[in-house]
């Protein structure tokens, strides 16, 4: 540990050594004509000769700014912008002290002919309305830096080594080119596979639904969005990527993609090939498709990485258009197949009231999963008051599987309970389609609206299966369970729902929204078992006991009203909705028909409060009552037998499930200081939850029902801190977390009612250092601790601690040459015996580019020290269980990658060398 504190300390001395060069720069930014200061307005240095942004920072809610600036001896401008004002520009010979400017004022932007544009140089960041946006070419990056990578440098960014992002504390959860969706808007192929020299700006703004977006609603979920547009200049034009490789114990990986851009039309095609665990398309810049080949920083939760070993082939294409005036339409078709063989053993231990029981389980299985998808979205701009949207979605997979297995159980005093063998074989057909219709009219009266829209799901699921086991039970002489035996299972399930709701605004403030839903859901599940014959050789004898029918009929009308408030900083929002539905059940079981007809009328509710005080500072509270009904099978009275070891069987008693759930969020991202923060606080209580009841005989052989209990509860709370240090091409980034949970769970076992406390901590630590171009080094260490407690237990607490550290470096130097290492250690206290405690995990790449990097020789190692494990433990209310799995072993690889690319304006000068010729509308 001296060691990483010798690190730490040096990388902070770096940083720190020019803290006696730095100058202090501030003032007050104001409107001329009303003297109102301007909040969010961007204050930056840019060199005078090349255009080039060399320090920045917006003002705060009183107009003032403040940065710290190195010594400039050269002249540089003095540059502020902001929304509807002309730049302010100021040169300055040279910085070589502090400076207050005092007062500077802007002048509103107006255009004395029609049509004309004024265009400027585009600032660093842009603070519109609800939208954060930067500017792409501000920020310096390596050559051929993709999407992520940009995504790394900017402020208030956070990016982990699975593509997971955060700005200013919230999850990005939709990705957008231009505006329209590329591959399904997850993201994680466009982060990969982007570059971003052809990006003009990155938006960042809240996340919307269709129905929000198309009605110009504030955003009520806690999810950001971002859009990347594609600078004019390479707008038009095609870039791709080749790769193919070929390592010890026949391990291989291929990939293309292909992109081509003309104006609003886009095509995007891709392919990827390999038996290294990457059944995506994610390539990462320095391990490629290497399953794991960057540790996932902070997980605690698994030692290793995945189930088994997959071999897995993708083929995609990607398409958007605007294919005549105010039509604009994006499509998708994705073909995957997916191989994967594992090895897996457990050991599990069951806590009952007066006891305990452990289940030690070995078995293996190969699978294999074929889909096709069809995705498509039209958007018809019918007027300027009117639009529609339809969202079309098919789909389509086919799977089958090969499994054995075998367990054997023991009481707490090593006494045999029962012992289990099976082998199966299992393939199924899904069909799938989906489809939304959002129709929005605006009236003249600003937010006066009108939208209804309409979604079906319906899926269609055949599978066959064969099973041969033999149970044996050792107490109690019940005699043994022996199946041999084929199952037919047949699953239709129908979903349609529509809605209107209008909007009506009282003042300029105040909006009222009322309107009503109606669904329909139609399930139904035949599952008909035939035994083998042993006269005729045959599978046709029916199986009474483990046949059924099961169909239901959900109809629903929901009438709702709501109310929004928004005035200056404050936004207050209220819904309310009654549904009033009609629930039918039925199932024919062992020749007896049984029904189950119930109504309900369900009160649901909500309301959010969101105050800015100042326009990245703000205070989100929100509170939901939610009631959801119990599922057929956990309200029928019939048996399911599938299981030798438990027997299942409903409870039309129940009644439903009743939460109330709140959070209090609070986020602060300072741009001045390049500095942030975000504190949490969730919590669910539920007034009435269903929940599983067992029951265990002498052979341990279970009988499950569900009963209500009330009063469970469960809170998160936490808090993240991060902040950004630039100093002559070196960044520094780091930040901390702490991440905290306390719940309250209820169930019965052998009907005695227990409680579960549970608590769990996870503190984390991160730092990221960039030695200009030429090295990256990102160390972090992540703690989780879980402790529970138990009511009416033989076992009265249990705990469990993770340890995880990992260390990412990144070397550029010399020129052409890469060289990446990712080292992760990870260790887990309370595995049981004969599970591995901790292992390391090191992969390593050393590439070369050349012929001006369109080509890159690579050879990686993963998992240089053959350490790598799946081991796992997860602590329920009920059980403690620890998991192990097959994984991918050592093997090293050699690949050659190829791009390709020509976009018109590429001959001009590079982002980093020309900024005068890069303009902006401002």
């Amino acid at each position: 540990m001296s060691k990483c504190h010798s690190v730490l300390l040096f990388l902070f001395f770096c940083i720190s050594a020019h803290a006696q060069d730095e100058f202090v720069i501030k003032g007050t930014v104001l409107d001329v004509n009303t003297q109102i200061p301007l909040e969010a307005a961007t204050v930056y240095f840019s060199n005078v000769k090349d255009s080039t942004v060399l320090e920045y920072t917006t003002t705060d809610k009183n107009g003032l700014f403040k940065m710290t600036s190195k010594k400039y001896e050269n002249p540089i401008f003095l540059k502020i912008s902001y929304m509807g004002y002309q730049t302010h520009i100021e040169e300055q010979k040279e910085i070589s002290e502090n400076k207050d400017f005092g007062k500077l004022y802007l002048l509103e932007n107006v255009n004395a002919l029609a049509g004309v544009v004024i265009k400027s140089e585009a600032p660093p960041i842009r603070i519109k309305k609800d939208t954060l946006e930067f500017n792409a070419n501000s920020f310096k990056l390596r050559p051929d830096s993709n999407v992520e990578n940009l995504l790394k440098q900017l402020p208030g960014f956070e990016v982990d080594n699975e593509g997971k992002i955060k700005v200013n504390g919230k999850e990005v959860t939709q990705f957008l080119v231009n505006g329209k969706a590329f591959f399904d808007k997850d993201g994680v192929m466009l982060l990969k596979n982007l570059p971003a020299e052809i990006i003009n700006k990155i938006q960042v703004s809240d996340f919307k639904t269709k129905k929000e977006e198309l009605s110009k609603q504030e955003a009520t979920s806690d999810y950001s969005s971002i859009n990347l547009t594609i600078d004019e200049k390479k707008n038009k034009g095609f870039f791709g990527k080749f790769l193919g490789g070929y390592g010890t114990d026949d391990r291989y990986e291929s990939s293309v993609i292909m992109n081509f851009f003309n104006n609003k039309q886009k095509i995007s095609v891709l392919g990827s090939s390999n038996n290294i665990n990457s059944s995506g398309f994610s390539m990462d810049e320095v391990f490629d498709n290497m399953g794991g080949g960057r540790n996932n920083r902070g997980s605690s939760k698994t030692a290793g990485a995945g189930k088994g070993i997959t071999r897995s082939n993708l083929v995609g294409l990607n398409y958007s258009d605007e294919w005549f005036k105010d039509f604009e339409t994006t499509g998708s078709y994705s073909f995957s197949n997916a191989v994967t063989e594992n090895a897996s053993k457990s050991k599990q231990v069951d806590f009952l009231p007066n006891g305990s029981f452990s289940t030690e389980s070995e078995s293996k299985s190969k699978s294999e999963n074929t889909g096709n998808k069809v995705n498509f979205e039209f958007e018809y701009k019918i007027n300027p008051s009117m639009r529609i949207v339809v969202v079309p979605k098919l789909s389509k997979s086919n799977s089958n599987g090969t499994s054995s297995s075998s367990s054997f159980s023991r009481d707490e005093n090593e006494e045999s309970l029962n012992e289990s063998t099976s082998n199966s074989y299992r393939e199924s057909a899904t069909t799938n389609f989906g489809n939304t219709i959002n129709f929005n009219k605006s009236f003249q009266k600003k937010s006066r609206n009108l939208s209804i829209g309409f979604e079906n799901s319906n899926t269609d699921t055949d599978s066959d299966a064969l099973n041969n086991s033999k149970t044996v039970f050792y107490q109690s002489g019940e005699p043994d369970d022996v199946r041999d035996q084929t199952v037919k299972n047949g699953n239709t399930n129908d979903y349609y729902t529509a809605e209107i709701e209008y909007t009506e605004p009282i003042t300029d403030s105040l909006r009222v929204r009322f309107g009503a839903d109606y669904s329909s859901l139609n399930v139904t599940n035949k599952v008909r078992t035939l035994d083998f014959d042993a006269l005729s050789q045959s599978y046709s004898i029916v199986n009474d006991p483990l046949s059924n029918f099961i169909s239901s009929k959900q109809n629903s009308v929901s009438p709702k009203i709501g109310i929004t408030f928004q005035k200056n900083k404050f936004t207050f929002n209220l819904n309310s909705t009654t549904s009033i539905v009609q629930f039918d059940n039925h199932s024919f079981y062992r020749n007896k028909n049984t029904d189950l007809n119930k109504k309900y009328v369900l009160p649901i509710g909500g309301m959010q409060i969101r105050y800015k005080f100042e326009k990245s500072k703000f205070i989100t509270a929100k509170y939901d009552y939610l009631v959801n009904l119990p599922t057929t099978n956990q309200l029928l009275p019939v048996e399911n037998l599938a299981n030798p070891l438990n027997t299942v069987i409903g409870n039309p008693n129940l009644n439903p499930n009743e939460k109330h759930s709140a959070n209090l969020t609070f986020r602060n991202y300072d741009f001045r200081t390049r500095s942030g923060y975000d504190l949490y606080l969730k919590g669910e209580y539920y007034d009435s939850q269903v929940i599983s009841s067992a029951t265990y005989d002498a052979n341990r052989k279970g009988i499950t029902t569900y009963a209500n209990v009330s009063g469970t509860y469960s809170a998160l709370m936490g808090g993240n801190w991060n902040q950004s240090i630039k100093k002559d091409g070196n960044v520094l980034k780091y930040g901390i977390g702490l991440n905290g949970s306390y719940s309250l769970t209820r169930g019965f076992t052998n009907t005695v009612l227990y409680d579960a406390k549970s608590l769990g901590i996870t503190p984390r630590v991160y730092v990221t250092y960039d030695y200009g171009e030429l090295l990256t080094i990102a160390p972090s260490y992540s703690l989780a601790y879980d402790e529970s407690k138990y009511t009416n237990y033989l076992t009265k607490a249990s705990s469990n601690v993770v340890h995880r550290i990992n260390l990412q470096t990144t070397n550029y130097w010399p020129k052409n040459w890469v060289f990446g290492n990712d080292f992760g250690y990870t260790y887990n206290s309370n595995i049981a015996r004969g599970f591995k405690k901790d292992f390391y995990l090191w992969n390593t790449s050393l590439s070369y580019g050349f012929f001006d990097k369109k080509m890159s020789a690579k050879i990686k190692i993963y998992d240089v020290l053959n350490q790598n494990q799946s081991s796992s433990r997860t602590i329920s209310a009920t059980t403690i269980r620890d998991e192990e799995n097959t994984v991918l072993k050592r093997y090293a690889m050699f690949s050659v990658t190829y791009k390709i690319q020509d976009f018109s304006g590429m001959n001009k000068p590079p982002r980093n060398e020309n900024r005068r010729e890069n303009r902006r509308d401002n």
